[in-house]
């Protein structure tokens, strides 16, 4: 004869981790909610799954279309039929991607090599301007030094004749009194 237990073993007990208002598991707090989004927009990194081997599922179920025709079972090639013809379909996607990835990472390689080429361009003339500018500015700054030096040397010079020619004038002064 079969016995039940009664209901005052621990059967129905939770274990003390758990209260029973909290259904959810220990490392689930309240306000994470859900992880999945629900964008109509949504978009592998990668098409295709678990289709690393794409190539040989397409052989595979191309295979078993050809035994299931020479079995006489319709039904079952036409559904390997459209397997292969799905596997064929996400290996080509895979390929687009695989272009369209190694064409931006070729075009953004080009896009920065002329854009280096270009701000190095324009960094060489603004230097150059910058240069041609200080060098005119300093070429300007020691011509008047050396025009003012100049204009001082003239002026001192004058002013040498001048006392010189006081002197004589005054000794020719001098002699005429004398006389």
């Amino acid at each position: 004869m079969v016995t039940f237990r009664s209901n005052n073993n621990n059967n129905n007990r939770r274990p003390p981790f758990r209260s029973n208002n909290n259904r959810r598991p220990p490392y689930r707090s309240n306000n994470e909610g859900s992880r999945f989004s629900n964008n109509d927009n949504f978009q592998r990194n990668i098409p295709g799954r678990n289709n690393h081997n794409a190539s040989k599922l397409i052989e595979k179920y191309n295979n078993l279309a050809r035994e299931a025709v020479t079995s006489g079972d319709k039904i079952l090639s036409e559904n390997y039929f459209q397997h292969a013809d799905h596997f064929t379909r996400v290996l080509g996607e895979q390929e687009s991607h695989r272009k369209s990835k190694f064409l931006d990472n070729s075009t953004t390689e080009k896009t920065d090599q002329v854009i280096t080429e270009k701000t190095d361009q324009v960094i060489t003339e603004k230097t150059d301007q910058i240069v041609a500018k200080k060098t005119d500015q300093i070429v300007a700054k020691k011509t008047d030094q050396i025009v003012a030096k100049k204009t001082d040397q003239v002026d001192s010079k004058e002013k040498q004749r001048e006392t010189v020619i006081k002197k004589a004038s005054s000794k020719k002064i001098e002699e005429v009194e004398l006389k």
